[in-house]
């Protein structure tokens, strides 16, 4: 028997239950890994309020890293005892231990700690796919990110800088303009203040930006588009106010030509070329000292509903990491 987070119906973070379940041997292709560190990420929220249908009973999670502790038929590549991590593709990160697919696990380097790991896989990867898949950030762009204190916007600022790009960022509070501005955002906007499609359009002398890196949603994303340069792209990756409405294509060339992704990390992952690219992409950076990833606040995992509680409430900076 294990202990896992599960959801038997969607809604709130009441519906999150502590609970055992049984854990039988690792079939084929699989192995068995306990988990020493676990990612909390906006995607378990929207899996758990039924916004990302699922198919319930679920354990919820996306991420996390572990150690192995048995191995089933037909794995090659892969030892007891060995420290690994994955993100995205399988879920049901929130237990003591799990039987996964080998496949997509991702060997940790003796460089890499396992709370950093649960920390930046699924966050450290997005940004990589958001920064090098769906708008290659060159040197001198200047870019629009909102949440730039979270998991994914922090790691955002940090790698633009590396590659030399100029970071306009959004966020909630004074205290994260701060963290924001540590991070490496040059212009860091608190939005419950100022009105920051003006402040773009300032810092800009009326251009724009090429890209903005939305995941906001709802409540942010028509003056995102504001905020673009003619033949701008609105990269729409979260939903902490809500999913953005249907956006018609005339309103995209009415607004500069514009184009829209919205792109999810379980596709750009389920190709191991793309998922191994990114993975050494994020370790070699983060190894390098360019990039810190800070852990705002661990929860045992046992206390995962206050975890949800504060992420959703935007109490959080950095990433969550769970504790087994």
């Amino acid at each position: 028997m294990t202990k896992a987070i599960r959801i038997h119906e969607t809604g709130g973070p009441e519906v999150l239950t502590w609970q055992d379940i049984q854990l039988g041997e690792p079939k084929s292709g699989q192995v068995r890994l306990k988990h020493t560190a676990i990612g909390l990420n906006f995607i378990d929220c929207y899996h758990r309020s039924g916004l990302y249908p699922v198919e319930l009973p679920l354990t919820l999670g996306s991420e996390a890293a572990g150690i192995i502790e048995a191995i089933g038929p037909d794995v090659s590549g892969l030892k007891i005892g060995q420290r690994v991590a994955y993100a995205g593709g399988q879920t049901g990160s929130y237990c003591e231990a799990r039987n996964i697919n080998a496949n997509v696990l991702i060997p940790l380097p003796e460089n890499i700690k396992d709370q950093d790991a649960a920390a930046m896989m699924l966050k450290g990867m997005t940004a990589h796919m958001l920064m090098f898949k769906c708008y290659k950030v060159k040197k001198g762009d200047t870019i629009l990110v909102h949440a730039a204190a979270g998991g994914v916007g922090s790691i955002m600022c940090q790698w633009a800088n590396t590659i030399g790009a100029t970071v306009i960022g959004t966020v909630g509070s004074d205290q994260k303009v701060e963290k924001a501005n540590k991070n490496g955002c040059h212009y860091p906007i608190n939005y419950s203040k100022d009105d920051f499609s003006k402040r773009v359009s300032e810092i800009t002398n009326g251009v724009g930006v090429p890209v903005v890196y939305e995941s906001i949603g709802k409540t942010t994303y028509e003056k995102s588009m504001d905020c673009l340069s003619n033949f701008g792209m609105l990269v729409n990756y979260g939903n902490a106010s809500g999913p953005i409405p249907a956006i018609e294509p005339l309103e995209l060339m009415r607004r500069g030509s514009l184009a829209l992704s919205r792109p999810t990390l379980f596709n750009y992952t389920s190709n191991p070329k793309d998922r191994q690219t990114a993975a050494r992409a994020l370790f070699k950076v983060v190894a390098s000292g360019k990039v810190n990833i800070e852990i705002g606040q661990t929860y045992s995992l046992s206390e995962t509903r206050a975890a949800h509680v504060a992420l959703e409430s935007r109490q959080t900076t950095g990433s969550t990491v769970l504790i087994p």
